[in-house]
């Protein structure tokens, strides 16, 4: 089995992570969904500083599946100082079967988001501005500009369509 590495990232509250739960879904057995909050706030417990433990933990996880899950998707913010670097390392763990995807919202339409979401008791505006880093792209091969226009049924069929190819 050739694996495939989905890597699907934005700023807090832009959909990053009911986008990949709804594509675990559709994808079905089998596909290992590794999310950076659950790895980092969760099992580790630390904040999100350049060198915690998520970022070679994130790497071990979705390393774990290649080869043995057709799908590997890997969410979260992110960010390209922090995580560029493992996540190009996995690019290429993967022999560049890997789809990456950038959530580019606006600021204003990420809180419309966060407001719509079970999320949104957890934090606030506030939080989102003090964690806002726009466009934070990855710049790899084929990364995928997903924009305010698009709705989440809109991101999943194009992730899907892709997939396909």
């Amino acid at each position: 089995m050739e694996s495939k590495l989905i890597i699907i990232r934005g700023n807090s509250g832009s959909g990053k992570t009911t986008t990949a739960k709804n594509l675990q879904n559709d994808l079905g057995h089998g596909t290992l969904l590794v999310s950076q909050d659950i790895v980092r706030r969760e099992m580790l417990k630390v904040h999100d500083r350049d060198g915690n433990l998520s970022i070679d933990l994130i790497r071990q996880i979705a390393e774990y599946g290649k080869d043995k899950c057709e799908f590997v998707i890997v969410e979260g913010i992110l960010y390209k100082h922090r995580y560029g670097e493992m996540l190009n390392h996995l690019i290429q763990f993967f022999n560049q079967k890997a789809y990456t995807y950038y959530f580019d919202l606006s600021f204003e339409e990420t809180v419309k988001r966060h407001n719509s979401s079970s999320k949104k008791m957890d934090f606030g505006e506030d939080s989102l501005r003090d964690w806002w880093t726009p466009n934070d792209y990855l710049g790899v091969d084929g990364e995928k500009i997903l924009t305010n226009d698009m709705s989440q049924n809109d991101v999943l069929k194009l992730i899907l369509n892709q997939l396909q190819k």
